[in-house]
């Protein structure tokens, strides 16, 4: 395409007042646009600084907060430490170490829903970060989501297989609790199929002959159903210490053998 700009030969249409008018104004810009530019650019510059001073001093008050909150940790003062925390993650929100501190604490003082959030957000801002993943898996279990922290617990191990306290003590705590939730939705189902039975016996929709024996296998199978039904709701799923899934039958009618566990025989699932 033409360009049709002012600079062209005078002639009869355009004066030479007028072109040197034109050049003096071209001039005039071309001296004034480097300097503008020039303003802008420093402008730009003052302002890009000021923000990362303001982020190096969110940073440098932010660690002053977490520490300060490590230490009214180590003193058990916990919610102390959490608002400490909190604040620093106001400056900061997406420092994971923060939230995984955060998680831990959360966790001794039994507030179990915050802390799997806290430890969420560690894993999100830092995915490939074991330990994290390690605290999110402890927090599910305090919840009571084993499955869950069961495969918080294996990815912490792909990401560093050499940690020996993730294969011996969370992964394989966390598994006998699996297997312990097995167990006894087994045992309700059981329990619910037992009771079904004892409502509706197949025994009981039959004609019989008083006189027969048929009357009396039909009560003998009716109240050993009763008594199968008695025992399963008197049963408990427990851990033994060698890890080992066991039913306990506690209660009346239980025998020494089967009473309540002993300290010595059994272990708790650990607060984490």
């Amino acid at each position: 395409m033409a360009s049709f700009g002012w600079k062209r030969k005078a002639g009869e249409k355009v004066s030479k007042t007028v072109v040197r008018q034109f050049e003096a104004e071209a001039e005039k810009a071309e001296n004034d646009g480097p300097g503008q530019d020039e303003e802008e650019v420093d402008w730009l510059h003052a302002i890009k600084r000021r923000r990362e001073i303001l982020l190096e001093d969110c940073a440098a008050k932010s660690r002053r907060l977490k520490d300060e909150g490590a230490l009214l940790a180590e003193e058990g003062r916990h919610w102390e430490a959490i608002k400490k925390w909190d604040e620093a993650i106001h400056l900061t929100p997406d420092n994971p170490i923060l939230y995984e501190m955060k998680s831990q604490v959360l966790t001794i003082l039994q507030e179990v829903f915050p802390a799997v959030k806290a430890a969420e957000m560690a894993v999100k801002f830092r995915p490939l970060w074991w330990e994290g993943w390690q605290t999110l898996g402890r927090a599910q279990l305090n919840l009571g989501e084993v499955d869950l922290a069961v495969r918080s617990f294996q990815v912490a191990i792909h990401l560093c297989p050499s940690e020996r306290t993730l294969w011996q003590e969370d992964l394989a705590w966390a598994s006998r609790l699996q297997k312990q939730n097995l167990a006894t939705k087994e045992k309700i189902r059981e329990e619910e199929e037992t009771k079904n039975q004892i409502l509706n016996a197949p025994e009981l929709e039959q004609d019989y002959d008083f006189e027969s024996d048929e009357v009396l296998a039909a009560c003998v199978a009716v109240a050993e159903r009763q008594t199968r039904y008695e025992e399963l709701k008197r049963t408990t799923v427990v851990i033994d210490s060698e890890g080992n899934i066991k039913n306990v039958v506690t209660g009346e009618g239980g025998s020494e053998d089967t009473a309540t566990p002993s300290k010595e025989q059994f272990v708790k699932a650990r607060g984490l």
